[in-house]
């Protein structure tokens, strides 16, 4: 009985870390995956570099984003997304 109750401790610990630590981190990386799912064409992106753009062309592991006055257009990995500001269905209702 004294060899489980020295083992306890370490046990509650290792419950406190995957509530604390591993489940939020897994429901973040899921919503982030449904998040990178759902970008369409017209959305409007942050870059993890800070660069607003909006979203030209997408392909499989990349995404062309037109960004600033002259509309430069340049390629990006879908890693590379932060956030969508304005969704297609958004830039509609406005």
């Amino acid at each position: 009985m004294q060899q489980i109750m020295a083992f306890l401790p370490f046990i509650v610990m290792l419950a406190v870390f995957y509530f604390l630590i591993i489940l939020p981190e897994n429901k973040r990386k899921k919503k982030y995956s449904s998040m990178l799912g759902s970008i369409n064409v017209n959305d409007e992106i942050l870059t993890r570099g800070g660069i607003i753009g909006k979203v030209i062309n997408i392909k499989d592991d990349y995404v062309i984003v037109e960004s600033g006055p002259d509309r430069a257009r340049f390629k990006i990995v879908k890693n590379g997304i932060a956030d969508i500001l304005n969704t297609k269905e958004e830039n509609e209702e406005n």
